[in-house]
């Protein structure tokens, strides 16, 4: 016997069976957390009680493979698994069991009550029994021995659809692979993942993931298999390709994990729509269509708008959306079809209104298939899974519905195909009765994946890995409890809440509606006993200004009916904030659920919300007793959004909760809803009696990650935070990680010690603080996001000087001091500091009105570079060339007052950008990492800009004096540890400081790889009080090799704004080339980042006046070349002049044919374009630059850039790129330069 139940057991003798378990009756109420009692009443104890959980298991031969799993993804347990041979067994689940003989299949069900009484004693006698161990739990004799080396594909740069949580499923991939002894090969394009490090994998290929590149690699390696399901979408449509050409088979490689067909039973949207009408799973009525005409005729056929476009073999929906008339349906329908590998789109009646699921499923090579979690979207269909605010376990389904929605996940995984690994699946249910449609299938580790296996603690890739080499789920040991294996599906006794993280400010001229595309940049995730406190812990979590849900300003409150309506019925970032303000000023639940979509049950829960508000409201900070305060930071409110209300300060309510004895307690994932014992510290906050924490009194250091992604602090940052924990485990620390990123690796259980996933606000940091007691804090790795908090932390640790629980002193913020950062940030005292040190910066001064913005920028001249102090990613950003350009700005962009500065520097015209990551010890000495040179010219984002290094371009005499600044200004800050400065050098080659940032830059990952030294680690050494010396890193590293950076952009997303480049930050991601020349390395990373350059056709070239003289040698050069030559009639003109055989194309406004024709008509292989002067040719470019964007011909918009992609053509043309393992790089010893040589 190796289980237990509970409270119900069944004994029975059968054949071989299928079985599923369910838990009937509690499910829809438990799951979803006990209702909040009356304001000023006790509160009911754990708000998610523990559900019927039971221990269930088998009497199984190990041959057999059996596995029975307990379950409660949704709050109802179930299991689904098949044994090859007649094996007698007792079962022990709860619920219903259906048998299946597959010799026969002939399906018998039983039912639990009819037995129930005979078991009675039986099961009584189980109710103490201990768990005995598996017996076959962890051996080996599943794996497979056939195979000896694997290739998994990554899914190369972080784009919209497709973020870092595949570097989390990556690095698992590859990890469980090493474990099992296989030798690994990996191939991705994107260098800030932990992933492409060079010890991840044993041969690494940061290379464009293109067919023809791919299979290079496979014929230098030779691999026995290739594993596709961790990379995303682009790991399918590129293992697709290559079983399809023929070349798996020409080298005698199979595909683990998912095969081809599933793929594309899955992927293409008519085999899949075949798939579920076999099964008897309802799908929406809808069309296949390969031509426009196609979509129309199906338009015809369903008769009624609005109508879903989806697109097949695509990303996070591009190409997608909601058409409502003609118009839209026709544009939609073009992108769609341009955007499918396979020219396919599914038209799909609108299901607007219902409400949306999804279930993670896993099944394994003996046919066990397990439920590891159901999402619920709180948004309805319509919205992007994405986009939409998500929640587990499902709270609204009824018991009924849940056990529909687990049957139809099992029949379709396995009627799609999927042999061994993880599936996703959505479903639309209809509020009104229940109707079930299943929308799509993801056959490989998703986004929710990653969201599953960190809601949960169940690592899904990780175990996708192990089951695509030959284990079976009960072989593989669960590693929080040590004592379950896989095949016990995770039961929660929390409730887990996900929000996305939208940029829109970025792209003007986009529309900030959500729709069936997915447009979020990131997420952030809480738990919480309660959905009103994970709610709530995960808006903080986002950091876009907001506390919490209400008690805070909130502008929506401002507005006209109107305006709020069309806010809660048109789908956007800010609905949450407009359903306040309408709950706020009195609309009904019933008027704002026929507006939203939203579950009448959600609504009543923020209804609660706000009730508790008016309980604030209503008394004073020092009435508030001791159950008061434990009842509303139980919904999730913050000592922040409390002061609001009762007008004090966050310090005065923090002191007045702890006076009353008020702290948080710390509860831990266990995969299992407390059932076993977890021995990973996995934990989250809750006001809950009992804290499972455990502090050590070890020394231990707390690292601060990064929060949610966003432009301009992305994987990069979390990147430094796990390199920064590996490196301080290995040399005796505890390491604490602290973050609020489901996507990450940094919040993966087994990269730290411990782990906190926890909103990064000065309260939640200091409850940790005061809970762990560190050594040690850094708050130098996450970007912009802890380093606001660390003169908070500063003052907070000098307040009360709490004694680190090693017994070693205090705890202190490791590296460089707050006040160092703050004097790198403040623009007065960073002036001091250049003027004292000889360093020139451009002309310009702080302006706290608009007065003294145009009295600044008439005493430098103009053009000037306007921007807020203290952002990060070039926010509101902006080059403007007169005063009515600058009022604009200061009018539209920011809001300008003592308070909020904003700076006006003078712009550097045709002046290279040189960024720069140098790493300081505790001793002064100073190391440069990396110099890097900007392909782009100054007044491009450093973020935005492709760069090289070793720098190509720049003269001895300016990188010796870069190198004598960087040195001067780290040890005149006081750096310990990384610092990032950019410099730009004029024609006259003066070099000027832009800024300086004593922190991890996101050129960190890029300079580690290009120079093979891990700076992140080293800075975490040296602030742990090693010096550089004591690394042996006391040289700059000048790499044989070239490596270039190239920025990868998501104007695809953003439909109406400009793809040109400018000041602020707008990429997403990055990708790397690397190889031994300029060229070669710079066309792989133009591959990597889907701008293939072209070696025959058509290149058009339209400049503006400033630049023409520039662009001559490039269109010599690309004549040269072979290509044909076209451009606007102005720099027709120009061209011609000077020599160059140029063609004349008519610009929009002149007639036609024009240059979007040629576009259209596929005669442009390659677009130079930069803005032009009056408002008309402004307006051609802009089109022409989308119209580009759309047929997918490769932009430039710089000059440099437009040089650098003519020597990469060049190159390509007198030979192919080779592949070389990122570790052949290092074989040979680098140029070193001696810190302080020029």
């Amino acid at each position: 016997m190796e289980g237990v139940c509970r409270h119900r057991v069944v004994a029975a003798t059968m054949p071989v069976l299928e079985i599923a378990s369910t838990s009937t009756g509690a499910r829809s109420h438990a799951s979803r957390g006990v209702r909040m009692a009356p304001l000023q009443s006790a509160f009911l104890g754990s708000a998610v009680p523990l559900r019927h959980r039971s221990k269930i298991c088998t009497f199984s031969r190990r041959a057999s493979r059996a596995s029975s799993i307990c379950s409660a993804s949704g709050g109802s347990s179930s299991s689904s698994c098949r044994m090859p041979e007649p094996v007698p067994e007792v079962f022990f689940y709860s619920g219903s069991a259906v048998g299946q003989n597959p010799a026969g299949g002939k399906r018998i069900n039983w039912k639990i009550a009819s037995v129930a009484g005979e078991v009675k004693e039986m099961a009584a006698s189980f109710e103490d029994a201990p768990f005995a161990s598996w017996s076959n739990l962890g051996h080996n004799e599943g794996k497979r021995k056939d195979l000896r080396k694997i290739l998994v594909l990554g899914a190369g740069p972080i784009v919209i659809g497709q973020a870092c949580e595949f570097d989390y499923s990556g690095t698992q991939a590859c990890k469980a692979l090493k474990e099992e002894g296989y030798e690994v090969i990996l191939i991705n394009s994107n260098p800030a993942t932990i992933m492409t490090d060079p010890e991840t994998a044993d041969r690494t290929y940061i290379t464009p993931m293109t067919p023809e590149l791919v299979e290079k690699v496979l014929e230098k390696e030779r691999p026995d298999a290739i594993l596709p399901t961790m990379g995303g979408q682009t790991a399918l449509n590129l293992a697709c390709a290559l079983a399809e050409s023929g070349v798996l088979d020409k080298y005698n490689v199979e595909l683990i994990g998912a095969k081809l067909d599933a793929i594309q039973k899955a992927e293409d949207r008519d085999l899949f729509k075949q798939a579920m009408a076999k099964i008897g799973v309802k799908t929406p009525p809808s069309g296949i269509a390969h031509t426009l005409d196609e979509c129309f005729v199906i338009a015809e056929r369903i008769g009624e708008f609005p109508l879903i476009i989806r697109p097949a073999f695509t990303l996070g929906g591009t190409g997608g959306g909601i058409a409502y008339n003609k118009e839209e349906f026709e544009a939609i329908c073009k992108a769609g079809l341009n955007a499918s590998i396979n020219s396919q789109v599914l038209v799909e009646k609108s299901l607007l209104g219902w409400k949306e699921y999804e279930l993670e499923v896993m099944r394994d090579l003996a046919d066990n298939v397990v439920i590891i979690c159901s999402i619920e979207n709180i948004d309805s269909m319509g919205v992007h899974t994405g986009d939409s605010i998500t929640v587990a376990p499902a709270q609204t389904l009824t018991d009924k519905e849940y056990q529909r929605l687990r049957d139809q996940s099992v029949a379709i995984i396995r009627e799609i195909g999927v042999e061994c690994g993880g599936s996703n699946v959505q479903f639309a249910v209809n509020p009104k009765d229940g109707e079930v449609m299943v929308i799509e299938m993801n056959p490989r580790v998703s986004r929710s994946s990653a969201l599953a296996s960190k809601a949960t603690g169940f690592p899904i890739a990780k175990m996708a890995a192990k089951l695509s080499v030959g284990y079976t789920l009960d072989q593989i040991p669960n590693d929080i409890t040590k004592k379950t294996p896989a095949s016990f599906e995770p039961s929660i006794d929390y409730v887990v809440t996900k929000i996305p993280r939208f940029a829109f400010e970025k792209f003007p001229g986009s529309q900030p509606i959500l729709t069936t595309q997915m447009k979020s940049v990131g997420e952030a995730m809480a738990m919480g006993r309660t959905f009103q406190e994970s709610f709530q812990k995960a808006l903080r979590s986002l950091e876009t200004g907001h506390s919490g849900w209400g008690c805070e300003k909130v502008k929506e409150l401002e507005w006209d009916w109107d305006k709020i309506k069309y806010n809660l019925r048109v789908p956007n970032p800010e609905r949450m904030y407009s359903l306040y303000a309408a709950m706020k000023r009195g609309m009904s639940l019933d008027e704002i659920q026929d507006l939203t979509f939203i579950d009448p049950w959600f609504l009543s829960q923020l209804r609660e919300l706000l009730q508790a508000e008016k309980f604030l409201e209503s008394v004073k900070l020092s009435d508030l007793s001791k159950d008061d305060l434990y009842e509303v930071k139980r919904r999730g409110f913050s000592d922040k959004q409390i002061a609001y209300v009762t007008k004090t300060t966050e310090l005065e309510v923090r002191a007045h909760r702890l006076e009353q004895g008020v702290k948080p307690a710390y509860k831990r994932v266990d995969t299992c809803a407390a059932e076993f014992e977890a021995n990973t510290p996995y934990l989250y906050s809750s006001y809950d009696a009992e804290c499972e924490s455990a502090p050590t009194t070890r020394k231990k250091v707390l690292i601060l990650g990064g929060g949610p992604n966003r432009i301009g602090q992305g994987i990069e940052f979390d990147y430094c935070c796990c390199h920064a924990a590996f490196s301080l485990a290995e040399t005796g620390f505890e390491t604490i990680m602290m973050n609020s990123n489901p996507e990450t690796v940094s919040t993966d259980y087994d990269t730290s010690d411990r782990l906190y996933f926890e909103p990064l606000t000065a309260e939640d940091v200091c409850n940790v603080i005061d809970l762990e007691r560190p050594d040690g804090i850094i708050v130098q790795f996450g970007g912009q996001t802890p380093l606001k908090l660390a003169v908070p932390i500063q003052t907070y640790l000098e307040k009360f000087q709490p004694d680190a629980a090693s017994g070693e002193g205090k705890v202190k913020i490791w590296g460089t001091t707050p006040d160092s950062i703050d004097a790198a940030e403040d623009r007065k005292r960073f002036d001091a500091i250049l003027n004292d040190l000889g360093i020139k910066s451009p002309s310009g001064g702080i302006a706290k009105s608009e007065d003294d913005a145009l009295a600044i920028a008439k005493r430098v001249g103009y053009p000037v570079v306007v921007r807020p102090s203290y952002v990060l990613g070039g926010r509101a950003m902006e080059i403007v060339y007169n005063d009515d350009k600058l009022k604009t700005y200061l009018e539209t962009a920011v809001e300008v007052d003592p308070e909020r500065p904003v700076l006006v520097d003078k712009y550097l015209i045709d002046a290279t950008e040189i960024d720069v990551d140098s790493l300081t010890d505790a001793e002064g000495n100073v190391v440069i990492g990396g110099i890097m040179e900007h392909i782009e010219q100054a007044g491009v984002h450093s973020g935005d800009s492709a760069c090289t290094l070793p720098s190509q371009n720049i003269g001895a005499e300016a990188l010796g004096k870069i190198r004598d600044y960087t040195t001067k200004l780290a040890r005149r800050l006081g750096v310990v540890g990384l610092m990032n400065c950019q410099y730009a050098i004029t024609s006259e080659c003066e070099v000027y400081i832009i800024e300086a940032n004593p922190r991890a830059s996101r050129t960190v990952p890029f300079v580690s790889k290009a120079i093979g030294h891990p700076l992140a680690k080293y800075a975490a050494l040296v602030m742990s009080g090693k010096t550089l010396a004591d690394l042996n890193f006391t040289e700059e590293v000048i790499p044989r090799h070239v490596s270039v950076k190239e920025a990868v952009l998501p104007f695809d997303k953003f439909q109406g704004c400009d793809v040109l480049l400018g000041p602020e930050m707008r990429s997403t991601g990055e990708v790397m080339g690397i190889d031994l020349n300029f060229d070669k390395a710079f066309a792989k990373a133009q591959i990597a980042a889907n701008q293939s350059l072209p070696l025959t056709g058509t290149v058009f070239i339209s400049m503006n006046d400033m630049m023409k003289d520039k662009v001559v040698p490039i269109a010599k050069g690309f004549q040269d070349l072979g290509f044909r030559i076209v451009s606007t009639t102005g720099t027709a003109s120009y061209l011609q002049k000077v020599g160059v055989e140029v063609e004349t194309v008519l610009k929009l406004h002149e007639g036609r044919p024009h240059a979007a024709d040629l576009l259209a008509n596929g005669d442009i292989q390659l677009m130079i374009i930069t803005s032009s002067g009056d408002a008309l040719d402004q307006i051609d470019g802009r089109q022409l630059r989308r119209l580009a964007l759309a047929y997918k011909v490769p932009i430039i918009t710089t000059i440099a850039g437009a040089l650098a992609s003519l020597q990469a053509v060049s190159g390509l043309k007198d030979s192919p790129v080779e592949m070389i393992a990122l570790q052949d790089f290092f074989v040979e010893e680098q140029v070193r330069v001696p810190a302080g040589a020029n």
